[in-house]
């Protein structure tokens, strides 16, 4: 018998309502909004309300998911979370999702893996689906990136926005080899030094001292992420369409994390794709971590940018060093 391969049968997605623009942002710190869409391509990012936090946008995205396939959540069998940025260190989001949804029959767990993290969490949830031990899969990617984010700080202020996003994984053996195909993960452990939260774990637990020194939020060195960000991303994405015998032209649809502008258009280049086969909504959300790709599937699916056979490629990097590529034949007929 042919070996089922994994493939995305239902998604939705969520942003919170509150909305902070670059103007606004001009009002805290020593920053432009001509400055801040140069250097990035931002030009707002949602927010969440107070009192929500990732759990609540990933049950909001399971609900639109809801909305447009009807799926019931007893016949879910697994949750897999891709976040930094849990409610609380335990129990995990995956459980609290499970509860909030009334998945009652699923277990679950979270990944952490940054801006790598729903990569991660899709290529390891697809194993579950291909070797038989589930049927019905969710792989959340969210993040609540505004209650680690230091509004103080210039440098990384501008860059965060909050979202979730929900794929739905189904075995499938059609004709057509929708599913996914292949991916490559990769990580450097030597990149902690450049981008990293320090407090609040076991090294450095919440103290007076350590709220004082701010080490509750994210820290970035920019240029050196930058640098490994734009030839890590497009390196392995090239490296599996070439394992799979493919090239740029093959690709309807290029979903890479949205990090940075710049850094998506050194990606493109070097897969020598055209605009039309880049999905870029960084401009309208800011980096979501976990969620940007998530949303730019959606996203693609509702612009009808993407339809059933369809090649997809996904790429992030994030922190850990962590990064990686999964290449699919998307599986949902659109319209």
């Amino acid at each position: 018998m042919k070996k089922p391969r994994s493939t995305i049968t239902a998604f939705g997605m969520y942003v919170p309502e509150r909305v902070l623009t670059n103007a606004e942002l001009e009002k805290m710190v020593d920053t432009s909004d001509e400055w801040i869409r140069s250097r990035t391509g931002i030009r707002e990012r949602h927010i969440v309300a107070k009192g929500e936090a990732t759990s609540a946008m990933a049950i909001a995205a399971f609900a639109d998911l809801q909305r447009r396939f009807k799926i019931d959540p007893l016949e879910i069998d697994l949750i897999v979370v891709a976040t930094i940025s849990p409610d609380m260190f335990f129990p995990s989001v995956a459980a609290l999702i499970q509860d909030g949804i009334g998945a009652k029959n699923a277990f679950g767990f979270d990944i952490s893996a940054a801006c790598s993290g729903f990569v991660y969490a899709l290529a390891n949830a697809a194993q579950f689906i291909e070797n038989g031990t589930c049927r019905k899969v969710l792989v959340f990617g969210a993040d609540t990136m505004s209650s680690i984010t230091d509004y103080t700080n210039r440098d990384t202020c501008i860059l965060f926005g909050d979202a979730a996003g929900v794929m739905l994984l189904e075995p499938t053996t059609a004709e057509d080899d929708s599913g996914i195909i292949d991916f490559i993960l990769k990580m450097d452990g030597s990149g902690k030094e450049s981008l990293y939260m320090l407090g609040g774990g076991s090294l450095n637990p919440a103290t007076s001292e350590t709220v004082a020194q701010k080490m509750h939020y994210i820290y970035q060195e920019g240029k050196t992420v930058f640098k490994f960000a734009v030839k890590g991303m497009a390196d392995i994405s090239v490296e599996l369409l070439e394992r799979n015998g493919l090239t740029g032209k093959d690709i309807k649809l290029f979903i890479p994390h949205q990090a940075n502008k710049r850094i998506i258009d050194a990606s493109v280049d070097r897969l020598k794709l055209t605009p039309d086969q880049v999905m870029i909504n960084i401009d309208r959300y800011a980096n979501t971590t976990a969620a940007t790709i998530p949303l730019g599937l959606v996203e693609g699916y509702d612009q009808k940018r993407i339809d059933r056979g369809d090649l997809v490629l996904l790429a992030a990097f994030g922190a850990g060093f962590t990064w990686g590529s999964l290449i699919m034949r998307w599986g949902v007929r659109n319209g």
